[in-house]
C-alpha cells in the first residue's frame, strides 16, 4: 500500500495542473480522475503497479476504475491535509490563474469551493468547524442545506402573546436560528419574492464574533459570506436588492464576492454612513467613525429607489430662488 501510494504521488508531479506550491491538490486530482482526462490517464499508464491497481483488462481494452481511483484518493492516508483546489493565498484570478491586473476577475482563497458548517454559538463557543468540498460533499452538503421544519411560531400583538398553527405572507416573521439553514429553507416559499434583504454579518474584527479555531479566519470568513450571498440572491425578487452593512475591515474582499456573485453591473452604490459622532481618542491611527452598506440589485434594469417626498422643512433649508433661463 505505501509502495502505491509513493508511486502515485510521484506520478501525479509530473502534471503541473495538480501541484501548488510543491504541494498535490486532492480535489483538482478527483475531478479530472472523473472527467476522464486523457492527459492523467496517460501519466498513470505509466506505472505497472498503478495500471495493475486501477485498470482492467477487457478483451484487450484497458478500463480505467474511476470509483476505486477516487475511493483511493481521498482516504486519509492520501494527501491528508489538500481538500481545497484553491491555493493557499489570497488573490486575483482569471481562468484559474493569479493575476494583477485584468478587466474581469474574481477573489480565490482556501475553502472558497467549500461550504463552511459553523459550529459557533452563544452556547458552544469556537468549536471547531467543519468545510464540506462542493465536488467531494455532496451529500454532506444536501443534507446540511435541507429544508428544516420550523416550530414554536408565536405572534406578537400590541397586547399579548399567541401561537400561531398556520401563516400567510401577511404575516412578518422574526426566525431565530442558523442564517444560512433558515435561507434555504425559505427557498421553496419565498424564491424570487423578496423585495429587500439586509444583512449585518460579522465584521471579523477579532472581537465580533467571529472566533473560528482555524488557522484561515480570513477565509474563513470570505467562505461564511459566499455562501449566504448565494443563498440570498435566489429569494430576491427581479426588482429587490440586498444591503450589505459591513466595515473597512472585508468590505472590500465582499465587495468583488458580491461582483461574482450579483454581477458587477448590479452594483448600485457604497453607502458610508457615520456611526459615531465623537472622536476615538484611544485609536492607533485614525477615529474610525463610519461603516458602509453595499448595495446591489437583483437585476439593475428593474431596480427603483423608493424616493420620500420633500417636506415643507426640508424645502425652508433652501434660502436661494431657483434660477430658470429662457432663451
Amino acid at each position: 500500500m505505501q509502495n502505491l501510494l509513493e508511486d502515485l504521488k510521484e506520478l501525479l508531479q509530473q502534471d503541473e495542473r495538480l501541484v501548488v506550491d510543491g504541494k498535490l491538490l486532492k480535489n483538482k486530482i478527483i475531478e479530472l480522475a472523473l472527467q476522464l482526462d486523457t492527459s492523467l490517464i496517460k501519466i498513470l499508464l505509466k506505472s505497472a503497479s498503478i495500471k495493475q491497481y486501477f485498470f482492467q483488462d477487457v478483451d484487450g481494452i484497458l478500463v480505467f476504475d474511476k470509483i476505486k481511483f477516487q475511493k483511493f484518493v481521498t482516504n486519509k492516508a492520501f494527501l491528508p491535509d489538500s481538500y481545497t483546489s484553491f491555493k493557499n493565498k489570497i488573490g486575483l484570478i482569471e481562468d484559474d490563474e493569479y493575476m494583477n491586473e485584468g478587466r474581469e476577475v474574481v477573489l480565490a482563497w482556501p475553502y472558497k469551493d467549500c461550504v463552511l458548517e459553523g459550529k459557533q454559538s452563544e452556547e458552544d463557543e469556537k468549536l471547531s468547524e467543519f468545510f464540506w468540498n462542493e465536488i467531494l460533499a455532496p451529500d454532506e452538503i444536501d443534507k446540511l442545506l435541507s429544508v428544516k421544519v420550523m416550530t414554536s411560531f408565536k405572534e406578537y400583538t400590541s397586547t399579548d402573546i399567541r401561537p400561531v398553527e398556520t401563516f400567510g405572507k401577511e404575516l412578518n416573521m422574526l426566525i431565530k436560528g442558523n442564517n444560512l439553514l433558515t435561507l434555504h429553507s425559505l427557498k421553496k416559499r419565498f424564491s424570487d419574492q423578496i423585495k429587500l434583504i439586509y444583512i449585518d454579518p460579522p465584521y471579523n474584527t477579532g472581537n465580533d464574533g467571529f472566533g473560528y479555531n482555524d488557522n484561515f479566519n480570513h477565509s474563513s470568513w470570505l467562505t461564511f459570506f459566499k455562501n449566504r450571498m448565494e443563498s440570498a440572491y435566489p429569494l430576491l425578487s427581479r426588482d429587490g436588492s440586498i444591503w450589505i452593512n459591513l466595515d473597512d475591515t472585508e468590505v472590500h474582499y465582499a465587495k468583488i464576492v458580491c461582483d461574482e456573485i450579483f454581477g458587477r453591473e448590479n452594483f448600485i452604490a457604497n453607502v458610508i454612513w457615520q456611526k459615531k459622532y465623537a472622536p476615538q481618542n484611544d485609536a492607533r491611527f485614525f477615529s474610525d467613525n463610519h461603516d458602509h452598506i453595499l448595495v446591489y440589485a437583483k437585476n439593475v434594469q428593474y431596480f427603483k429607489l423608493n424616493l420620500l417626498p420633500r417636506s415643507a422643512e426640508m424645502d425652508s433649508r433652501y434660502k436661494n430662488p431657483d434660477c430658470t433661463s429662457s432663451n
